[in-house]
């Protein structure tokens, strides 16, 4: 009784290594009982009181996962696939979780949400794919009206964060390395002590609610000075050699050979080394009594605690990972004519398709627009059924399950959802969980590429149709 009485505080992405962390930190403080969220279940322990597996790309697995929390942490960030076949950018991925994760905020009563996301580069530049995403994701987890605190920082120093083991491994593995000029780059790294003890002080108190907040270690300095103390902390002898010509695809390139990071994670954080990180101020960190940890000092915590890595998570069973190999999900960012809502377009895409791909297909779409048929004209064979979930969907989030169909194989999960994200101001369709009835090598090179197709061609009518719909 007494637990059930504590407040729950539900992290999202608490079996990162910021997540686990702070975890163990929140325990250690007591008060508070903590909830992990990650995409599969695992017994408690470690500072976690309890574990819910979550799908956050599922707006219901988001509201089961936010039951009864007072606080909701987001650690989360997609730029791995998080399917056998993932189409679409890592943004776009971003923002539907965010966006779940914000509405499933408010259906439940959560008071706060509290979020770590990037600095914020000063200047005219453009921000890159990865810090724009950072931003757009803050706004998105407060378009629903739930205070939302953020902690903006630059690399965070701690074993197994991507960015440090990236570096990590860098300087192990060459003994001479090549220097673009993103290396001069200023950047303000913080040790993942820090980092927890702010996200905790945050936690416990309620007065840092709606507030945004540098932080940042006490040291600024250059990629290639963080590189070059690296190799001091190591005992490691390295050449640093300064090159004019590099670009960020060869950088990428580069980074993935010799560390072995997936292209998918090493591309957007190589774009944005060419952004200055440095906090704008520390006032967190002022009133919380956390000055920061040195690089020095913070890199060598961090490098003994590679050495002795925590134990990984529980395997997946063998069932559940055959079923989602052939899973696929796939996002695109389409335009919104002013004065449409998502169900207006949900429909009309419908309309679009038989128009468009007429006499090839047929498009029977149910006088009261709760259920589409696309179809083979003449030969009578149904292709796909899409179902109009009327106890899910609103207006703004119209949500349709695929319930037929010779080229799906239905399980009750495959879905297609087109959404108005509020605070980012971006519609997203998107396909969830589709299991493909084709074999997969076909299903990859017919079914896949003509879906990309089939909603460019959709997403350039939408914008065709935008100067129209805002003259009217």
């Amino acid at each position: 009784m007494a637990q059930s009485a504590s407040p729950s505080v539900v992290i999202a992405g608490g079996s990162g290594f910021v997540g686990r962390a702070l975890g163990q930190a929140l325990h250690e403080a007591g008060g508070v009982r903590v909830i992990g969220l990650s995409r599969r279940a695992q017994p408690p322990g470690d500072g976690f009181d309890a574990w819910r597996a979550a799908d956050l790309f599922s707006l219901i697995d988001a509201e089961r996962a936010l039951e009864e929390a007072s606080v909701a942490v987001y650690l989360v960030h997609s730029m791995m696939p998080s399917a056998a076949l993932s189409q679409g950018r890592f943004e776009d991925l971003d923002l539907i979780c965010a966006d779940n994760f914000a509405r499933a905020a408010k259906k439940t009563g959560v008071s706060r949400i509290i979020y770590l996301g990037g600095l914020v580069p000063p200047g005219p530049l453009a921000l890159s794919a990865h810090l724009a995403s950072r931003l757009e994701v803050e706004r998105a987890l407060g378009g629903y009206g739930v205070p939302v605190t953020t902690l903006r920082a630059g690399l965070v120093v701690g074993a197994g964060g991507s960015s440090f083991d990236m570096l990590l491994k860098l300087v192990q593995r060459l003994p001479a390395m090549i220097c673009p000029a993103w290396t001069a780059t200023r950047t303000q790294p913080i040790a993942l002590a820090d980092v927890v003890a702010l996200l905790r002080y945050v936690v416990l108190t309620p007065t840092t609610s709606g507030r945004i907040y540098d932080v940042g270690g006490p040291d600024v300095m250059t990629y290639r000075e963080m590189m070059k103390t690296t190799s001091e902390v190591l005992g490691l002898t390295r050449r640093f050699v300064t090159v004019p010509f590099f670009t960020p695809q060869l950088s990428t390139l580069w980074v993935t050979l010799v560390t072995g990071a997936s292209r998918e994670l090493v591309a957007p954080l190589v774009e944005s080394l060419r952004h200055e990180m440095v906090a704008k101020d520390r006032t967190l960190q002022e009133e919380a009594g956390v000055p920061g940890t040195p690089f020095r000092a913070a890199l060598a915590d961090a490098i003994g605690s590679a050495a002795h890595p925590a134990p990984p998570l529980a395997r997946r069973p063998p069932t559940e990972q055959g079923s989602a190999a052939r899973r696929v999900r796939s996002v695109q960012r389409l335009p919104l004519p002013p004065g449409r809502s998502a169900t207006w377009v949900s429909e009309e895409y419908f309309r679009w398709l038989a128009r468009a791909f007429s006499p090839w297909l047929r498009v029977d779409l149910s006088e009261s627009s709760d259920r589409a048929r696309i179809q083979l004209p003449g030969l009578g064979v149904l292709l796909l059924e899409l179902t109009l979930s009327r106890a899910r969907s609103t207006v703004d989030r119209p949500l349709l399950y695929i319930t037929g169909g010779v080229l799906s194989r239905d399980d009750g999960r495959g879905r297609l959802e087109l959404r108005e994200v509020r605070g980012a101001g971006v519609l997203l369709a998107a396909v969830h969980d589709f299991i493909p009835r084709l074999p997969w090598f076909v299903y990859r090179r017919t079914q896949a590429v003509a879906h990309l197709a089939v909603m460019w061609r959709f997403g350039a009518y939408l914008a065709r149709l935008a100067p129209a719909a805002g003259a009217g």
